[in-house]
């Protein structure tokens, strides 16, 4: 994707790249069976930590940000890949590849050690996060510490789960944003199906192999393979749950830890659904303010909540053409669905307002250009038609962290009842719930997390997150029994580096392992 930061979920109805490696293939049933065949389990023992294979790949990836902001720094770049187990329960037996990149500046002093990033996601790469890190992070960091971003298993190029056709993803970035009636949200049941039946085929009992626990182990190793004695990291979203999931398993071997934008750990499936969807519907309202103040005028006029529903209601009967060559020439048109999607991906980052609002006024006019652009960057969608396997590791990821089910009685009742609470995003929100009843996988189960014993960890939390809203940063700083509360008053998903005081008591926990007073805030 795109982005430098990640994406908690992919289109709601089913949930809530340029480097190249040689050797990288698709990991399914068949390996499993291999480990399974190994050794006769024996009592569990500290496995040997593989090295990190090292490639300079300086001019592929200089040319990748040749164009992007940053790029004068006096950066290198080397691509490694490594071997972890398949399964914890047999450390000796075999193993998957992971893929990962390191950044350096030049002119580093007082090295302090590894960085490593996550983005988000789950199904977001690492890789790719390193180098916008890279490039926007404060010089600061970058002098004292290398800049490390690795594939979680499953995702990019750490052996991909790939199981979910690309014609498929195209059906559920256009399906039905909205399903309340029983036709509907039958669809939307089948949908879902289809795509874990497809998945259960292609890897049977190996699917469950990809989850966070067993990447936050892996996580431990890459940190022993580079060196460090104990783990700096940065995560986002999605990546304070692999963060936290870390510092319970491994408090002895945490640094630094930062957690911005906070998945709540404290609500259940249903809740954390509906506060999904009323961060996304406040989002909107707080787009929709901004566009109305602009000295220019609003693009899509006085009330742009009506406009969109207008928009929605004119792309349901007629879904709206592109004027995009490459889109006229695959013939597509933007469904509600596609409508959704293009605004939820602009949500994340008031950055892309203005695009959101000049690209529903075009599609106004008839042309759906600028929606597909943001829609198709948020799904993952690639240049030549295909997508990338966001869709296929989000999936999951995020059902072999849960066994909990929620009845299909009260997924219907939801999507109705939400549906008139938040118009825009809630039916779509509660009947995603429905992704994970299907999925046929072995489940492991995210651990309760306390980190006890963990130096002190960073939670940033954001005022206007419209994806994981500011009470999870919340419940995550008391949960942690060494966390510290850092709230920006400001809008949008993520708030590192975005301003001076967060970045200046970022900077120094990062650097001077001095965390700021618990409960700072941070002025918009």
């Amino acid at each position: 994707m795109r982005s430098s930061r990640g994406r908690s979920v992919v289109p709601s109805i089913l949930l809530a790249s340029s480097l190249v490696l040689a050797g990288c293939s698709s990991f399914s049933g068949s390996v499993e069976e291999e480990s399974t065949a190994s050794a006769a389990p024996t009592t569990p023992a500290e496995p040997q930590v593989a090295e990190i294979e090292w490639t300079d790949c300086n001019a592929q990836l200089q040319g990748l940000i040749a164009e992007r902001p940053g790029a004068e720094r006096n950066l290198s770049f080397e691509c490694g890949t490594t071997e972890v187990p398949i399964s914890y329960d047999e450390p000796e037996g075999a193993t998957l590849p992971l893929f990962l990149v390191r950044v350096v500046m030049a002119g580093q002093t007082d090295r302090i050690g590894s960085l490593m990033v996550n983005p988000g996601g789950p199904g977001v790469s690492g890789a790719d996060a390193a180098l916008s890190a890279a490039l926007t992070l404060p010089v600061e960091v970058l002098q004292r510490f290398d800049i490390v971003g690795f594939d979680p298993r499953g995702v990019g190029l750490s052996t991909p789960v790939e199981c979910i056709p690309d014609e498929t993803k195209e059906d559920i970035v256009a399906a039905e944003p909205r399903p309340v009636t029983d036709e509907q949200i039958d669809e939307a049941f089948a949908l879902a199906q289809e795509v874990a039946d497809a998945c259960a085929e292609e890897y049977g009992d190996a699917l469950g192999t990809f989850n966070t626990t067993d990447t936050a182990r892996d996580m431990d190793r890459l940190r022993e393979a580079l060196g460090d004695e104990q783990l700096t990291y940065l995560g986002y979203s999605y990546g304070t749950t692999l963060g936290s999931t870390y510092a319970e398993l491994f408090p002895e071997n945490v640094r630094a830890v930062v957690l911005d934008a906070a998945v709540d750990p404290d609500t259940d499936k249903v809740e954390h659904a509906e506060a999904r969807a009323a961060a996304l519907e406040a989002g909107f309202d707080a787009f929709a303010e901004n566009c109305v103040g602009l000295i220019a005028g609003c693009p899509i006029g006085a009330d742009p909540r009506a406009f969109v529903e207008n928009l929605l209601t004119t792309a349901a009967a007629t879904p709206v053409p592109s004027a995009d060559p490459e889109d006229a020439a695959a013939a597509r048109r933007a469904t509600p669905g596609v409508i959704q999607t293009a605004i939820a991906a602009a949500l994340y980052d008031t950055a892309s307002w203005p695009q959101l609002a000049q690209a529903l006024a075009a599609a106004s006019k008839g042309d759906s250009a600028g929606l597909f652009s943001l829609a198709d960057a948020y799904a993952g969608r690639l240049e030549d038609g295909t997508y990338s396997n966001l869709f296929d590791a989000n999936i999951a990821i995020n059902c072999a962290d849960t066994d909990v089910t929620v009845e299909e009685r009260e997924i219907r009742e939801l999507a109705v009842e939400w549906n008139q609470k938040y118009p825009l995003f809630g039916a779509g929100s509660a009947v995603g719930l429905y992704t994970c009843n299907v999925w046929e996988a072995e489940r492991t189960p995210l651990p309760e997390r306390d980190a006890e014993g963990s130096a002190p960890i960073l939670v940033v939390g954001t005022a206007g997150d419209p994806v994981t809203p500011l009470p999870g940063a919340v419940d995550m700083a008391e949960d942690l029994e060494s966390g510290v509360l850092l709230t920006w008053q400001g809008q949008g998903h993520t708030a590192y580096p975005k301003s001076e005081c967060v970045t200046a008591a970022v900077n120094a926990y990062l650097i001077d392992l001095t965390a700021p007073l618990d409960g700072l805030t941070c002025p918009a």
